[in-house]
């Protein structure tokens, strides 16, 4: 089974993130990451593990760089029966009522499409003093063993 790592940015933080997820899977197997910018919602394979890692941008939206990405899933709405996702999200809990909800809004979608997200939601502090690379480091390594290892 491959690793496909997603990612979706506003400011770029997403992409180091999923940089360090992927350095983490990559003792798994097979493992590649794509920007949601650049990556067709139809080509999104059972076969393989996803693993989604999604800011969120102003008032608890998308970031620019996941709505190509999620517009086409709700324009296509493939069948994704049988493919299963993990999530790691980031925000900032100034903002409680929006907190992580980029990551939320892309795992609504998918999980309405049939996947079945597993392991824990992983949400980033934006105004922790844990360094977000760190975070999801310990989360890859518990995804990893938990459904790869």
């Amino acid at each position: 089974m491959a690793v496909v790592i997603l990612y979706g940015s506003e400011g770029g933080t997403s992409e180091l993130v999923a940089d360090n997820i992927a350095d983490v899977l990559g003792d798994y197997g097979d493992t590649s990451l794509y920007d949601m910018m650049e990556f067709d919602a139809g080509d999104l394979d059972p076969e393989n593990f996803h693993v989604i890692v999604c800011s969120t941008y102003g008032d608890g939206e998308l970031p620019t760089g996941a709505e190509p990405f999620f517009e086409g899933l709700e324009e296509d709405e493939p069948d994704l029966t049988g493919l299963q996702f993990a999530l790691f999200g980031l925000g900032d809990k100034v903002y409680e009522e929006t907190y992580n909800r980029g990551g939320e809004i892309i795992a609504e979608k998918l999980v309405s499409l049939g996947a079945v997200q597993v392991g824990e939601h992983g949400r980033h502090d934006g105004s922790s003093s844990i360094r977000p690379k760190d975070q999801a480091e310990e989360w890859a390594k518990n995804i990893g063993e938990e459904f790869l290892g």
